[in-house]
């Protein structure tokens, strides 16, 4: 991790603080917007930011929109007509899809990355879409629980950098051509004291650094470790690490999913939680809504926001950003609004009841989490 000093953190949870913050940040534009996403919907919160987006395009901003070929599959052609109307540029990564996936058809573009004009710049795992699912359970009263950071000061231009190298790298992919994006804008003032930097998770040189700094801050975590995550599944590295902390009297408390949004990695991820428990690790089941979160706090003085969740295809596939701040008033920041979730709306999952669940969910359990670890040594994941 390269700590870049000198920025103003902002931290946004969910859509409600997310686009009122980067819809303002788009229409301030005067050089240039990226904007990537893995999701795209066509819904209001769509509807806006394509809006945003053709807005500034026609006002001369040069607009680049990455979006992924799978998640953002249905990406209507009426945002298409405005975007190319206006005279913004719309690429999609990897948009074909197979039938029967293999590994390298797997890889997926999940980042969530704004960069505008490189003074500003947004990094985390909120999609565009509405907070609230189409067609959402009844029960549910609140919206997705996610976050991301603003960025003012040098890391954005980091962020900047970062974004038009991918944008490149997809355009060379599509035209088989190098095709250069205009130069950088000057580089942003200082905004404020906090140190943060930028860990990206890509095909080359940087295939395992949000993995490796996850391992690093576990190891050297001494009080506690909070952990926010939408979709856990970690390898034999990041257990060992967990558990490992749990050892040294670290107190280590991860936020999961508790509403079944995919039944098969709901069920297969609950195959680690006897280990868990047994070590002496705090598991908490989020209830409320979908938790869509990947975040992190170590001692409160570390702080992670960005896209990557703990399990292999965000790990070792996809692309991926994460920012890491070391700064203690965003650590606490964080670390606050993090136990307020889980007090409003998580289950603590407790050991003795745990062991006291009705065989058929351990069949469940059992089956799952023993096919899930065949198809992960199936896809070439046999170290993981």
């Amino acid at each position: 991790m390269q700590f870049v000093g000198g920025n103003r953190l902002t931290l946004l949870r969910n859509g409600e603080a997310y686009f009122p913050s980067l819809l303002a940040a788009i229409d301030a534009a005067t050089a240039e917007v990226f904007l990537e996403t893995y999701i795209f919907h066509d819904d209001d919160t769509g509807s806006r930011v394509t809006d945003a987006l053709a807005r500034a395009a026609a006002r001369g901003v040069r607009v680049h929109l990455l979006i992924d070929g799978f998640g953002a599959r249905d990406f209507p052609e009426r945002f298409r007509a405005v975007l190319a109307q206006a005279g913004a540029t719309l690429l999609v990564f990897r948009p074909r899809l197979a039938f029967i996936p293999r590994r390298n058809r797997m890889r997926r573009m999940h980042r969530k990355v704004a960069a505008i004009d490189g003074q500003i710049a947004f990094v985390g795992g909120i999609n565009v879409t509405d907070d609230y699912e189409e067609g959402e359970d009844p029960r549910l009263h609140a919206p997705r629980y996610d976050y991301a950071v603003r960025i003012e000061g040098p890391l954005a231009h980091v962020v900047r950098a970062s974004a038009a190298r991918l944008w490149r790298r997809v355009l060379w992919a599509r035209r088989r051509r190098r095709t250069e994006v205009e130069p950088p804008p000057a580089r942003p003032p200082l905004a404020g004291g906090q140190r943060a930097a930028l860990v990206i998770r890509d095909g080359f040189r940087h295939r395992r650094d949000i993995e490796r700094a996850y391992l690093a801050l576990l190891e050297q975590s001494r009080v506690e470790v909070l952990i926010a995550c939408a979709y856990f599944f970690p390898g034999r590295a990041f257990r060992r690490a967990l558990l490992a902390a749990a050892a040294r009297g670290v107190r280590v408390r991860l936020v999961l999913q508790g509403k079944i949004e995919y039944p098969f990695l709901h069920y297969a991820s609950r195959g680690l939680y006897q280990t868990l428990l047994d070590a002496g690790i705090e598991i908490y089941d989020y209830q409320v809504a979908i938790l869509h979160a990947k975040v992190a706090v170590f001692d409160r003085r570390i702080a992670s926001v960005g896209s990557s969740n703990i399990d292999p295809l965000s790990l070792l596939l996809a692309q991926e950003a994460n920012v890491f701040a070391e700064d203690q008033e965003f650590a606490v920041e964080l670390h606050r609004s993090i136990e307020e979730a889980i007090r409003r709306g998580a289950e603590q999952v407790r050991r003795i009841h745990w062991k006291r669940r009705p065989w058929l969910t351990r069949a469940r359990i059992a089956v799952t989490y023993a096919l899930a670890r065949f198809l992960i040594s199936f896809y070439g994941f046999e170290r993981y």
